[in-house]
């Protein structure tokens, strides 16, 4: 992630977070929100908490947004955004300087002790309920703080909202996070219903144009250039130094100077597409007219941040970006910020998993191709207690449509047999925990729907062979080459469906495919 404020940094040889979060249920959960342990961490959170009237649990669940509740030493963000609270010095943010004229500490305490600092945080999120007019009965309604929390972000309309509801899927889901110094800090689960007021109608629903999976979010005009002066041939992969919705901020800021084609959050995947793949964003240099940039939310000194459904939402890009431009899959094309010449940037550092991303890619590691996890002669029935590769290949694919079914173990259990059951009610097919041809057909067809015909190749053409296997019972070469048996495939496909029987699978060949029929 290029920034104007400070390069990336391992934030030498601080110690590593090892940060987790775990839904907590709201039923047997220790009241842990009024507690103060005796730690530091917990104790900054109760003492700030009381001081100004903020909910604990809301204050510990912004810090965890901005930061994992990690200072990472002082050390600023892309945004120059400083400690657990991502207190901001910029030219449209400064909540830095508000901290310190608001709790009289100076600036310099705010950015590197973590108790002032997050007395900071509290103060200001105080000052924003102050102006909204919550009185203290209100502000004992964790609900009534959306607005000042999505004031708090530094955004506006659709990104403060972006921001807000995170947070309070914290608050939904709770959160536990081991912190730097081995501290434990947690919110418990509970329902929330958040006063959206003006901010209800602000969600972010414009759809990428170039990636139908990401949501469209702008960057500031100055911040990127109209065009391209050099074909695409490269993807580039960054890191964000900061959060999701700060980093989208970031790039709408006019102030930022940067920006990135993509960011994908950690926690469930989401991409949000802030530059057109035709146009020039400035994320890497002389490297800026030749490449897409992706930019991750997260530390590179703090791999908790690199989730699983990450890797896989951002790769799915990946692939899908190499397939539209023609970028090969491999070690040379898809490239780190460090590696892109001209460059100082530290960023993904060391403990993004090439190896790992590059398999779900699809491409070459440096030392082989990775295999096929998802192509298969035929498609067998799979339902709870089945075991084996397909089963595999089932959780992969809900993994990746965001159907959480946890670990890819080949063993179709409970987490499994729901995450099917809430594809199947989402896709209109038959609620029943059954991976029958239907089901496996809907989701091997899942993506983009480029049109194509005979003489087409890429991973949409895998993805349409695969699914007209299952569809039809026999056996469909799956090689990603359009030929004259995927085109037979294709007709008799149609034809046995009412479609036209046209051989090109375009709109309508599709949406059948993706219903399951």
């Amino acid at each position: 992630m290029p920034r104007r404020t400070a390069a990336h940094t391992a934030a030498g040889a601080s110690v590593l977070a090892a940060l987790t979060v775990t839904a907590l249920a709201a039923a047997g959960s220790p009241a842990l929100a009024a507690a103060d342990t005796g730690h530091s961490m917990n104790r900054a959170f109760a003492r700030a908490a009381a001081e100004f009237d903020v909910p604990r649990d809301l204050l510990a669940a912004v810090g965890y947004g901005e930061t994992r509740l990690d200072g990472h030493s002082g050390h600023p963000s892309q945004a120059n955004g400083y400690g657990v609270m991502h207190l901001v010095s910029n030219p449209e943010n400064r909540t830095l300087e508000q901290a310190s004229a608001l709790t009289g500490e100076p600036v310099s305490h705010l950015r590197k002790d973590t108790t002032a600092n997050i007395r900071g945080g509290a103060a200001v999120l105080r000052s924003y309920a102050d102006k909204l007019g919550l009185d203290a009965h209100e502000r004992d309604d964790i609900n009534a703080w959306y607005p000042a929390v999505a004031r708090y972000s530094g955004a506006e309309g659709s990104t403060a909202a972006l921001y807000a509801d995170t947070v309070y899927t914290f608050l939904t889901n709770g959160l536990y996070a081991t912190v730097p110094d081995g501290e434990q800090v947690s919110v418990t689960a509970r329902a929330v219903s958040p006063q959206k007021s003006s901010l209800a109608a602000t969600a972010v629903s414009t759809q990428s144009t170039d990636y139908p999976s990401a949501l469209w979010v702008p960057a500031a005009t100055g911040n990127y250039a109209s065009g391209r002066s050099a074909t695409i041939d490269k993807v580039i992969i960054h890191v964000t130094q900061g959060s999701y919705a700060g980093s989208i901020s970031w790039f709408q800021n006019p102030s930022a100077v940067v920006s990135a084609h993509y960011v994908v959050r950690s926690s469930d995947g989401q991409i949000t597409q802030m530059v057109r793949d035709s146009d020039t964003a400035y994320h890497a240099r002389s490297q800026n007219s030749s490449s897409l940039g992706i930019e991750h939310e997260g530390w590179i000194d703090d791999p908790a941040w690199f989730t699983d459904a990450m890797y896989r939402s951002s790769a799915a890009l990946t692939a899908y970006l190499c397939d539209r431009y023609g970028i090969p899959k491999d070690r040379s094309h898809i490239i780190g910020h460090s590696e892109a010449p001209g460059n100082d940037h530290t960023d993904p550092g060391p403990y993004w998993d090439w190896d790992r991303y590059m398999q779900l890619v699809g491409g070459s590691t440096g030392g082989g191709t990775s295999t096929d996890a998802l192509s298969f002669s035929s498609y067998a029935t799979q339902s709870n207690g089945s075991t084996g590769a397909q089963v595999k290949a089932v959780q992969q694919l809900l993994n990746e449509q965001g159907y959480s079914v946890g670990a890819v173990d080949g063993d179709f259990g409970p987490a499994t047999e729901s995450a099917v059951k809430a594809y199947q009610t989402t896709h209109g097919l038959t609620s029943d925990g059954i991976v029958g041809s239907k089901t496996w057909t809907a989701l091997l067809s899942a993506g983009s729907t480029t049109t194509l015909a005979q003489g087409s190749s890429g991973d949409a053409v895998k993805r349409l062979q695969r699914s007209l296997t299952a569809a039809l019972g026999s056996t469909v070469t799956i090689d990603g080459s359009f030929g004259s048996g995927t085109a037979t495939a294709v007709r008799s496909y149609q034809t046995s469906r009412g479609l036209t029987s046209d051989g090109v699978v375009g709109p309508n060949t599709w949406a059948a495919l993706q219903a399951g029929r």
